[in-house]
């Protein structure tokens, strides 16, 4: 199995009737934007009120964009494709990561750019971050180059639709540093409807993606499993794509559902550019929704994570910072290691073992003081003395850096004002044509 796997399966590859830029009739060209059901779910008008995502990088780290197609033409960056060292932008012929370019910063074509496929956050930036295929003969993974790479050219969210197979410890340090740069990392599940989350997806410090079709319900083939964080819209997705002779795709999978929490942390990190990438998470997480007949799960589920987002809410329920590193497990370089190696745990797990030592230091200087002899008391001091001078204290003082860990959230605490309340999961708002589901269910969806 290849390294980079992309997660999404294309259905039926182009859409219908699109031709060429340009050339398609008006009808076909507003049929692409019609189809983003997720825009209308979302209430993407309200949410452009509070947010579009300017002045947010997202890295894309994917096949290159093709940073000309008319929907997304300026707000693609040059980026740096590691497949030949040239820029990230150009890309003619590989659709995966234009798709996701789009659906993060798309900002559609032609009067008021009412055609084509808009973005969730249009106008945030793609750093496009191209990595090599499968079957290129590439020995190592190169995650952890590129995640650096995204890091420091000033991406505060990294959008990650692959499946790595494994990660090294390259891969892992890379992780770590973009949680110490304060930089959100979002990735997919898996494809694969197996019970367990790809390696990356259940690493320390990402927020993990499933996907859910228009009622809210699991897509079949997304993956499972308790690192899941949060869920999105992922079934019967329409993006932009590289060909020019197809330049729109209809697909399924995380891949999709991941671009679309990237967009939100977008939207989030323009609007309170003061919060962690920690407390961006706690936004999404807390403002998440469930169907009806799920209201009950324990959270996080293994499907749903804390439930499917909802951006508008995340942008105007009152929901306070929290912590630090939110819901997310902090990544942390260990230096046993040699070359790194990651472990997890909040920072006050992390003060805690720091303490754990100093107390063994305590102990000893306890048993010397029951000492009585007054020859073994001198010597034990000037020992202690020794070791004090060499060792010291860890940087920071005893105790380190971090905050209280995550506390699982009862959804709904968090009401948004105004007439929107939650009409149903994934339903268009009542001011639009249509609805999502067109008809009530039988029974509670996704059972």
């Amino acid at each position: 199995m290849g390294f980079t796997r992309t997660l999404r399966a294309v259905g039926g590859a182009a859409v219908a009737g699109a031709l060429l830029f340009g050339a398609a009739p008006t009808a076909v060209a507003d049929q692409i934007r019609n189809d983003q059901w997720p825009l209308k779910a979302f209430d993407a008008a309200s949410i452009w009120k509070e947010s579009t995502g300017k002045g947010v990088t997202v890295a894309v780290v994917d096949d290159p964009v093709y940073g000309s197609h008319p929907d997304l033409k300026g707000n693609v960056l040059p980026g740096k494709n590691f497949i030949d060292g040239g820029r990230g932008d150009q890309e003619s012929s590989k659709n995966h990561g234009t798709g996701m370019a789009s659906l993060i910063a798309g900002h559609g074509h032609g009067a008021g750019n009412s055609d084509g496929v808009m973005g969730l956050a249009p106008d945030a930036k793609i750093l496009p971050v191209g990595r090599p295929e499968v079957g290129t003969g590439v020995e190592n993974s190169g995650l952890g180059e590129w995640i650096r790479y995204a890091v420091d050219h000033d991406a505060s969210v990294i959008n990650l639709s692959i499946a790595p197979d494994f990660l090294t410890d390259s891969d892992k340090e890379a992780l770590a540093y973009a949680g110490q740069k304060d930089v959100l990392v979002v990735a997919g599940a898996g494809n694969d409807g197996e019970s367990k989350l790809t390696a990356l997806a259940a690493s320390p410090g990402v927020v993990a993606v499933g996907a859910v079709d228009k009622a809210g319900k699991p897509w079949v083939k997304s993956n499972s499993g308790s690192q899941m964080m949060l869920s999105a819209p992922g079934v019967e997705i329409t993006s932009a794509s590289a060909s020019g002779s197809n330049p729109y795709h209809l697909a399924d999978g995380t891949s999709d559902s991941t671009a679309y929490v990237s967009a939100a942390a977008a939207l989030l990190r323009s609007k309170f550019p003061d919060l962690t990438a920690g407390q961006i998470a706690n936004r999404l997480v807390k403002s998440a929704g469930l169907p009806p007949g799920k209201k009950g799960l324990e959270l996080p589920d293994s499907h749903y994570g804390y439930g499917f987002i909802q951006p508008l809410k995340a942008l105007t329920a009152d929901i306070p910072a929290g912590s630090k590193n939110g819901p997310l497990k902090t990544p942390k370089a260990d230096p046993a290691a040699g070359t790194g190696g990651t472990t997890s745990g909040s920072g006050d797990q992390q003060a805690s073992g720091q303490q754990e030592e100093g107390l063994g230091v305590g102990a000893i200087v306890g048993i010397a003081v029951g000492v009585l002899v007054v020859v073994a008391i001198i010597v034990i001091v000037v020992v202690r003395q020794k070791k004090n001078d060499r060792n010291g204290p860890p940087p920071g003082g005893f105790g380190g850096p971090g905050g209280p860990g995550f506390a699982p959230q009862q959804p709904g605490p968090y009401q948004q004002p105004g007439p929107y309340q939650q009409p149903g999961p994934y339903q268009q708002q009542p001011s639009a044509p249509g609805a999502f589901p067109p008809a009530p269910p039988t029974q509670p969806p996704g059972q």
